[in-house]
């Protein structure tokens, strides 16, 4: 099972683009995508509902704002919306699926903007997510949190560390609950995988031709439960796929 996540950063600018997910990547079963910055009744049936897919929407309740959702080949045996907490289930930030005993979570986590002004609602909602997560792996499940964390870790996570340690995604108390989230035993694949590999980004800013300089950072994410991890056969990042300011990062799982 091929898993990819992709912040379209506005499903109908993709669209409008020709750069839908499922035309320009194949060989996909599940979509995880972020800041779809739309409801379900303002997009075409193209999008939303595709032919040989079955589709799952949440979306903010402010409308072109945040937004996610789950693309799968086959029927899920369920959907989530949300993680049960209103605070951040307004956002339209989090839907998972359940395939089996797997559950796959497509999450847009908040950005904590500049000088820190929204760090506090940040860290609640990684908090949220840990307790959502371990709910479900108490009840059985193992866990795929794929997304924009909109973290970058390390500092071989971003092409100016230097520049940019009081920016948002690269704030100590960020890169302080990313440590502790993969202390509980969550596992990072693709840095596990490629552990020096550096100027392997997912994001670059329009500005100052960033994506032509590589000028980014990789704040995108396949993270797995321990339990999971030894079905993982193979992950990667797509910077080739166009049409957003964000790239797919994929898992396979077997």
């Amino acid at each position: 099972m091929r898993c990819v996540s992709w912040n379209v950063n506005g499903i109908r600018a993709v669209e409008r683009k020709e750069l839908l997910p499922w035309d320009v990547m194949a060989d996909v079963d599940v979509f995880c995508l972020q800041e779809t910055k739309a409801h379900i009744g303002q997009v075409s049936d193209t999008v939303a509902a595709p032919e040989g897919w079955h589709s799952n929407w949440y979306s903010a309740e402010k409308k072109g704002y945040s937004g996610v959702a789950i693309y799968t080949r086959d029927e899920p045996d369920d959907v989530i919306e949300g993680m049960g907490n209103d605070d951040y289930d307004s956002e339209g930030r989090v839907i998972s699926v359940v395939f089996g005993d797997v559950l796959i979570t497509s999450a847009y986590f908040p950005n904590s903007q500049e000088k820190g002004k929204r760090i506090d609602y940040k860290l609640g909602f990684c908090k949220q997510m840990e307790e959502f997560l371990a709910g479900w792996q108490t009840a059985g499940y193992k866990t795929l949190l794929m997304g924009d964390y909109n973290i970058a870790h390390e500092p071989i996570d971003l092409a100016r560390p230097n520049a940019n340690n009081d920016n948002p995604g690269f704030l100590p108390a960020e890169r302080e609950w990313m440590s502790h989230y993969l202390s509980l035993g969550y596992h990072d694949v693709f840095r596990e995988e490629n552990p020096d590999l550096t100027g392997a980004y997912s994001w670059w800013s329009y500005r100052g031709a960033a994506r032509t300089n590589n000028v980014g950072w990789r704040i995108d994410y396949g993270t797995v439960s321990p339990d999971l991890r030894d079905r993982v056969t193979g992950c990667a990042i797509h910077p080739e796929v166009l049409g957003s300011d964000h790239c797919p990062v994929s898992i396979d799982l077997k």
